[in-house]
């Protein structure tokens, strides 16, 4: 008898545990505008009150949360920074913070430039 029991108790188990793993997974989530822009981008830094214009960096923009992006410059002088961002009209631009983040979707929605550390730079997604 008590083996019959431990029988239909592994076998409810063996039933019933996909079933719970299955309930218990996470939610996809909604893509959002820093999906978007993530991927790497290659262009020049135009103008840097600190220094000399430089041709051929590579810029890597990276999801970290809800429409906030990391920016990474394999350029030294680059620091790496976040930046929140919102869509207002034909534009994804930075919400907030001392940085400029600009793609206009309308003209150019692969091109990026951005403003950080006084340097400016002009760049096209990959």
């Amino acid at each position: 008898m008590m083996r019959l029991a431990l029988r239909l108790l592994a076998l409810l188990i063996a039933v019933l545990a996909p079933i719970s793993l299955a309930s218990a997974a996470p939610a996809e989530r909604k893509p959002d505008l820093a999906d978007l822009v993530a991927g790497t981008y290659s262009g020049d830094i135009i103008s840097d009150a600190r220094g000399s214009s430089k041709s051929g960096v590579t810029i890597t923009v990276t999801r970290v949360a809800k429409d906030r992006v990391s920016i990474a410059c394999d350029c030294a002088r680059i620091p790496k920074v976040e930046i929140p961002i919102e869509r207002a009209m034909d534009a994804i631009l930075a919400s907030s913070g001392p940085h400029v983040f600009l793609i206009e979707t309308q003209r150019n929605p692969r091109r990026l430039s951005l403003t950080i550390d006084d340097a400016s730079l002009s760049v096209e997604k990959q």
